[in-house]
């Protein structure tokens, strides 16, 4: 086993602990917070590697589903727990955050160090752009309700509830027709050719670590949901910012630590389905299962974002389907990403 890999193996662990003994201590909301959001950190690292040495014993198009299935775990264990505590709000938020981050804050850096070390990098053009389609519809889908609560004369909850309901149905059969397309009919535009990557474990080896790293994962991701609340009090931020920005970007480590590592060894292509798989994911899967739970709970979480959310999530789709268009990228395309991030977290944080 290389340094490194024990090395991660041994923070994660180290870290996960350090997270339940706070937690059982009574340390500080904030400080228990942090801790467990430094400790899905290595977590995050561990899927990643794993997910790798999966996709080599199978294909690039399966490695990246694996990864963007397991990677987004954080987020729907922190919307369930947020659910059963009544942050709809929160969770509509981090639904919104988690599509622009890995948007923009995701696919903008693996742009950027993927450039800085290579000066050109290609993609299958066909690829990306089926699933930034993807990833457009379903924000269509998210948009007509909200337009339709605003402009409707007479509208009531019910209806508004049904409407929720329906749209959350056809967002999850469009997942699946898109996962038939990615790993049954059309595999072979999300498989890179020519990589001489080798695994280095075997396939039984990255399964136990995948899966136990997720689950280690989604123990650490409850007791970061248990301290927000009294966090959320203690430093006077809003749900939506923390939503949209704080629970996003804590949700997307593995995604974002195995975006970097495969831009860093110029397989575009995986990087760029674990960015914009993902917040397929989360628009398709995720936020629609979400809904469906919030009945479990007594809640009716609905997928009627107010006009500020849209207008990012909105903007996010279609400046990654103007960076994705040519099927080549540059460090310069991946700076510009993360500044137009930067522009959407500082007015989401004065926004009240």
């Amino acid at each position: 086993m290389k340094f490194t890999d024990k090395f991660f193996f041994y923070a994660a662990g180290a870290m996960a602990v350090l997270t339940v003994l706070a937690a059982k201590l009574g340390a500080p909301a904030v400080a228990v917070f942090v801790i467990a959001a430094i400790a899905l950190l290595p977590l995050a690292r561990l899927v990643g590697e794993s997910t790798e040495e999966l996709s080599a014993h199978t294909n690039a198009a399966m490695g990246g589903f694996l990864n963007v299935a397991f990677g987004n775990a954080p987020e729907l264990i922190i919307g369930l727990f947020a659910l059963h505590a009544g942050l709809l709000t929160l969770v509509r938020a981090s639904i919104a955050g988690a599509i622009m981050s890995n948007l923009l804050l995701v696919l903008g850096s693996a742009l950027l160090v993927g450039g800085m070390r290579h000066k050109r990098q290609t993609f299958n053009k066909t690829a990306a752009l089926a699933g930034s389609t993807t990833l457009m519809l379903a924000v269509v889908a998210l948009i007509m309700p909200a337009v339709f609560s605003h402009t409707s004369l007479g509208i009531t909850a019910g209806t508004l509830n049904n409407i929720n309901d329906l749209v959350a149905v056809f967002l999850l059969m469009v997942y699946v027709s898109y996962l038939w397309f990615m790993l049954r009919t059309h595999t072979h535009l999300y498989t890179e050719e020519g990589s001489a990557y080798l695994p280095r474990w075997s396939k039984m080896k990255s399964v136990l670590v995948l899966c136990g790293a997720t689950l280690v994962m989604m123990g650490v991701s409850d007791v970061l949901v248990q301290a927000l609340q009294p966090t959320l009090a203690s430093l006077g931020w809003t749900q939506l910012f923390v939503g949209v920005v704080i629970v996003a970007i804590v949700g997307n480590a593995a995604e974002y630590a195995s975006a970097l590592m495969m831009a860093r060894r110029n397989k575009m292509d995986l990087a760029l389905q674990i960015a914009t798989g993902s917040a397929t994911q989360i628009t398709m899967f995720v936020a629609p299962v979400l809904v469906i739970a919030s009945l479990l709970f007594g809640q009716h979480l609905s997928l009627i974002f107010n006009t500020f959310e849209l207008v990012a999530i909105v903007a996010s789709v279609i400046i990654t389907l103007i960076v994705v268009q040519d099927g080549e990228s540059n460090w310069l395309e991946g700076l510009q990403l993360l500044v137009a991030y930067a522009v959407m977290v500082m007015t989401f944080f004065f926004y009240r």
